[in-house]
């Protein structure tokens, strides 16, 4: 491979960008002959002349306006990159990439990403909608500045990694406008043999509504199960089945899918959290989303 010496570059730049040697040598607090001999090692490397001579003036030639363009970005990126290690404001977008588990509601998804996009400095958010255990491998190797789920780091799972519980809820169950008119009278007993749409059974959503119901001693009629909560909602609002959903967002719930609560369930709890590779919580888009989701979200 041919690699490139960026300090021969620098001086370069620094000549163009100051507009000759006697100049950069001020700049750099280096002899000019110095100066000299590098732009050449440089021009050799590339086997193109970088300046022409122009009266007493150098100009860059077609190939060092190419070579310039390319060592400004790469400066401007290195001074860049110190602020955002430093946490100094750096003028573009700080990239933000989060992992967002397929079983968690999207609503809240959004909710939680939302503050995020409310910064001072402003985030491109980068989101993946994934199976935790791929989502956490990447958030391993840095792909992923965090997860989020509802629920924690599996103690199986070979990753080093940190949950930051962002807060809980109980569950609202909800129906069309006619399913809620036949078995809101009479909550929760109405719910047995109720047509009903539930998320599949690997998840912790679903084991604790079946625990629930259990207790009740009711068994609904399970018309549908499904991995995407969306999709879930969506024939909620077809009027298949009733559904529950994060009483956090009934709100949101009620308004987009428009159905109407019947009931509300406190025993059965969601958790949501903040996966992190660190135990502190640093990224500025990280500690936004956890401080509005405890003081607002679930406060």
């Amino acid at each position: 491979m041919e690699w490139l010496n960026y300090h021969h570059l620098l001086y370069f730049w620094t000549v163009a960008r100051t507009g000759g040697v006697s100049a950069a040598s001020i700049e750099l607090r280096l002899a000019q002959p110095t100066i000299s001999g590098q732009l050449r090692v440089l021009e050799e490397h590339f086997g193109e002349k970088l300046f022409q001579r122009v009266g007493r003036r150098l100009e860059l030639t077609e190939t060092g306006r190419l070579v310039y363009r390319y060592a400004d970005e790469i400066f401007t990126l290195g001074r860049e990159l110190t602020d955002a290690v430093r946490g100094r404001p750096t003028g573009r977008p700080v990239r933000f990439a989060v992992g967002v588990a397929d079983q968690l509601p999207k609503l809240i998804a959004y909710r939680l990403i939302e503050p995020a996009l409310k910064l001072a400095d402003p985030v491109r958010i980068v989101c993946r909608e994934d199976k935790p255990e791929r989502l956490l491998a990447d958030l391993a190797v840095h792909d992923l500045d965090l997860v989020l789920s509802d629920a924690p780091l599996n103690p199986s799972i070979k990753v080093r990694a940190f949950s930051h519980l962002l807060g809980e809820c109980g569950l609202t169950i909800f129906g069309t406008k006619a399913l809620a008119a036949r078995y809101r009278r009479g909550f929760p007993g109405s719910l047995d043999n109720a047509p009903f749409l539930l998320p599949t059974e690997n998840t912790v959503l679903r084991r604790s509504l079946d625990q629930w119901f259990a207790q009740q001693g009711v068994r609904p009629a399970v018309v549908g199960e499904f991995e995407d909560s969306a999709l879930l909602k969506s024939f909620g609002e077809r009027g298949i089945g009733l559904f529950g959903g994060p009483t956090a967002i009934e709100a949101e719930i009620r308004r987009q899918y428009s159905v109407i609560p019947l009931g509300r369930i406190e025993q059965v709890r969601e958790r949501f959290y903040a996966i992190s590779a660190e135990r502190r919580l640093t990224h500025p888009a990280v500690v936004a989303i956890s401080e509005a989701a405890r003081e607002k979200l679930f406060g």
